[in-house]
């Protein structure tokens, strides 16, 4: 997701904007896959594709509906579904971090494209060419599953999470570098954005846990814009989500979605010892503050 300028050369003098870093973040005009604009490839008719979509962009959330050509989904976020599963909603949204891998099988003259949906427009991104007359055939294909512990959640210890800040929202009291902030100090030291009231990493962590504790993180976000929260070291499974109607299940994932107003609890063992971020990974957000940390022992 490039931001180009009139003479079509990446728009250089914007970066550092404080209107992006307070707001949805830096946000393109110029769509590429894979390095090149959108283009075709083929696909031989009847054979099976694993298509692995991957946002990397610094902070737009791509709407695509992955039951417009019959995709199947086999992973999120590098982790494998049970089985080839049909995504019960539509359209999908992936986020800044997000991975999902899809399971294609292309009947003949079923060319198709991965369209970008967002604000009630088509943009296709990428082509497919379906080549042959060769009928699918319907093998059991799925991937094999990491063994990932499975949280106690009777016994799991909550922590909280407060998000804060952003243009249109509310900042209350904040702390950066171990000073409260007031006044010009936000858009001097461009902080826009808290985590329990405290922006950017602290010098605690967040929290701490035993090694192989069970963790609940209940995250609120109390701001007017969707996140991309991203938990480092560990898988999750998302065990609630309130104001959201979607029921996506528990699959394992590392990022998952916030919007404005909403919550959602993740949990996971906390197996892997260390000092790990979590972190917004729309990157603007996590420069302007929305950074944290926690430790395992």
């Amino acid at each position: 997701d490039w931001l180009l300028g009139q003479d079509g050369a990446l728009d250089i003098l914007s970066l550092g904007s404080a209107v992006d870093w307070s707001h949805g973040g830096r946000l393109g005009n110029w769509l590429t896959v894979n390095g090149r604009p959108p283009h075709e490839l083929d696909l031989n008719a009847g054979e099976a594709y694993r298509l692995r979509l991957m946002n990397v962009s610094n902070a737009r959330s791509f709407e695509i509906d992955p039951n417009s050509f019959d995709a199947k989904i086999l992973a999120f976020d590098g982790q494998a579904t049970p089985q080839a599963q049909v995504l019960g909603y539509s359209p999908m949204i992936l986020g800044s971090a997000q991975r999902v891998d899809l399971l294609v099988q292309p009947r003949s003259g079923g060319s198709f494209s991965i369209n970008e949906l967002s604000n009630g427009q088509t943009y296709p991104m990428v082509n497919f060419k379906v080549v042959g007359n060769k009928e699918p055939v319907a093998p059991a294909i799925a991937l094999k599953p990491n063994d990932l512990p499975e949280p106690d959640i009777e016994n799991a210890t909550t922590f909280k999470l407060h998000m804060t800040g952003g243009a249109m929202g509310r900042i209350g009291e904040t702390t950066y570098n171990g000073e409260v902030m007031s006044g010009d100090d936000f858009v001097n030291f461009k902080q826009f954005w808290a985590l329990n009231g405290v922006a950017n990493l602290p010098e605690e962590p967040f929290f701490r846990a035993e090694r192989n504790e069970s963790v609940i993180i209940e995250v609120f976000n109390d701001t007017s814009f969707l996140h991309a929260m991203h938990v480092h070291g560990h898988h999750f499974r998302i065990i609630e989500r309130i104001g959201v109607s979607i029921d996506e299940g528990q699959p394992w994932k590392d990022t998952f979605l916030i919007g404005a107003r909403q919550t959602t609890r993740i949990a996971f063992v906390a197996d892997n010892p260390g000092k790990w971020l979590f972190h917004c990974h729309m990157l603007e957000h996590a420069a302007a503050g929305m950074t944290t940390w926690f430790d395992v022992k």
